[in-house]
Formats: structure tokens, C-alpha cells, sequence
């Protein structure tokens, strides 16, 4: 199977930089090489201002990319960091999508992804990879089963 390869920004709270990996091996078993242009804890900055760190750091990242994903964890909601780069992203024209973490139970998404996505997809590879190229546009639960209409969705319980 040929790799379809992407420049994608995955957007995520650094305590769930594990799950990257797992992302990006889920994606290349089913056919997508990923170039990850996040920040993860062991690519950190020494910069302190945060308007620095946006416009000089983190913008140009996602700017160069095609999409911007969301890994959706319980904690991601609550990242003033993940809300913000979704903003740019949207406002860059972006695709946005919100990947549900492993195993989720589902649970509170930020509030810019929920305005803002094109798509919300379950840990499932090719609903993944169709995501991210585009193909698919609206939302699942973590489990990949469709979520009631309408859509965009801007909660689910949480276990």
C-alpha cells in the first residue's frame, strides 16, 4: 500500500505526548506517513512569553501544515494552549479534526474545536486517514458509532 504523506500539527496537553506515538503508528498501518509538527515535551522551547511562543513558535508550525488534529483526552478541554491553536488553525483556512484518545469513554471537548471542526473522529485508522484527507466530515463517538444528528457535537458524558 503506497503512505500518503501529511504535514500535520497535532494539537494536545503535553501529559498525553504518549499518545502521539500511538497516533502515528495507527496511521502508517493504514497507509498515512505523518510529519508531526507539534511540541512535544522532549521538543521544548526556553521561551517565557506566550504571545512570543504563539506568533514565533507555534504558528509557523501549524501554518505549514494541512491539518490540524486534536487528540481529545478529559484534560484537553481545559487548555487555553489547544484552544488557541485551534483558532489559528481555523482561521488559516485549516482542516480540524478532534481524534478521540484510545479506549475514551468519551468526555468534554474544547470549545473551539467544537465550533470549528470538520470532523470528530474514534481511535479507528481509516476513519483517521479519511478525516484528515478530507474525506470524511462530521463526528463519531469515541467508538467510532455516529452521533446523533445534528453536528457539530459539543459534549459527551464523561466515565
Amino acid at each position: 500500500m503506497a503512505q500518503d504523506r501529511k504535514n500535520v500539527f497535532v494539537s494536545h496537553i503535553h501529559e498525553d505526548d504518549a499518545g502521539l506515538s500511538d497516533l502515528k503508528s495507527l496511521l502508517a498501518r493504514h497507509g498515512m506517513e505523518v510529519r508531526n509538527y507539534s511540541i512535544t515535551s522532549d521538543k521544548e522551547n526556553n521561551a517565557k512569553s506566550p504571545e512570543y511562543i504563539k506568533r514565533e513558535i507555534l504558528a509557523p508550525r501549524i501554518d505549514a501544515c494541512s491539518t490540524l488534529v486534536v487528540y481529545i483526552t478529559r484534560d484537553t478541554k481545559n487548555s487555553d494552549w489547544v484552544n488557541w491553536e485551534i483558532e489559528h488553525a481555523y482561521k488559516q483556512g485549516k482542516t480540524i479534526v478532534g481524534v478521540w484518545e484510545r479506549g475514551s469513554n468519551g468526555c468534554d471537548i474544547p470549545e473551539a474545536l467544537a465550533e470549528f471542526h470538520h470532523a470528530i473522529v474514534g481511535w479507528i485508522g481509516d476513519n483517521i486517514v479519511d478525516a484528515i484527507n478530507g474525506d470524511y466530515r462530521g463526528s463519531t463517538n469515541p467508538d467510532g458509532s455516529p452521533v446523533g444528528i445534528p453536528t457539530p457535537i459539543t459534549r459527551h458524558p464523561c466515565n
